[in-house]
């Protein structure tokens, strides 16, 4: 009777706030890999990703608390043995190069086979940098200095969550469904409208979109 081959020990953490899709995820890695952890909002990735140190994150980029930065920011340096690969529905170029220079070792999207990713996170594991076939070009003309991703002063000023709050209003997201999304209060998410428009001497919500839309961030 054959034994079966032992599961790889590479150790996972799932980070991404749509419970039913983290939860297919798992079941399927958990095929091949160990998973150390998983958590759906930024303060709950950055507990559980120090108290597991795993090998590999695969993280969503879209998070509330702050996003998939806001998390390779938080832990990124103190824990270098870390990788982190994006795994998000968007394939924005300012999403993909946003990511991959606050330390990301790879960006896929969620169209991905399963065993595509198994094979993304083995690669990143092994401090490969590994990228869906589109993206690519992103990172490669935004770190040569081409033209795919231009400096942005005014896109720069904004903080991460500002930047978060100024996409899901051009959206066309009402001010309590952005705080729900986000998991901040109305309060807050007015607070940061505010200083989006102060910042970028914009004087209505309308004027926001347009801008947004201009830089195609929406």
């Amino acid at each position: 009777m054959l034994t079966p081959p032992e599961p790889d020990r590479t150790s996972v953490f799932l980070v991404d706030d749509h419970h039913l899709f983290r939860s297919g995820v798992q079941t399927e890695l958990a095929r091949e890999f160990r998973i150390a952890g998983q958590a759906g909002d930024v303060d709950g990735a950055i507990a559980g990703i120090r108290a597991t140190t795993p090998d590999v994150v695969l993280l969503d980029v879209h998070l509330p608390g702050g996003g998939g930065r806001a998390v390779i920011d938080a832990v990124g340096h103190d824990l270098p043995t870390v990788r982190f690969l994006a795994l998000s529905v968007s394939d924005a170029a300012e999403d993909v190069i946003a990511t991959v220079r606050a330390g990301a070792r790879g960006y896929v999207t969620k169209t991905i086979a399963p065993a595509e990713l198994s094979d993304a996170i083995r690669r990143v594991r092994d401090g490969d940098a590994v990228f869906s076939p589109r993206l690519a070009g992103f990172v490669l003309d935004a770190f040569t200095g081409d033209v795919s991703a231009p400096a942005d002063p005014e896109l720069d000023q904004l903080t991460a969550r500002e930047q978060e709050v100024l996409r899901h209003i051009a959206r066309g997201y009402a001010y309590k469904q952005v705080a729900r999304r986000l998991n901040i209060s109305v309060k807050t998410v007015e607070t940061h409208v505010s200083s989006v428009l102060r910042k970028l001497q914009l004087s209505s919500r309308h004027e926001l979109t347009r801008w947004a839309t201009d830089r195609r961030l929406v």
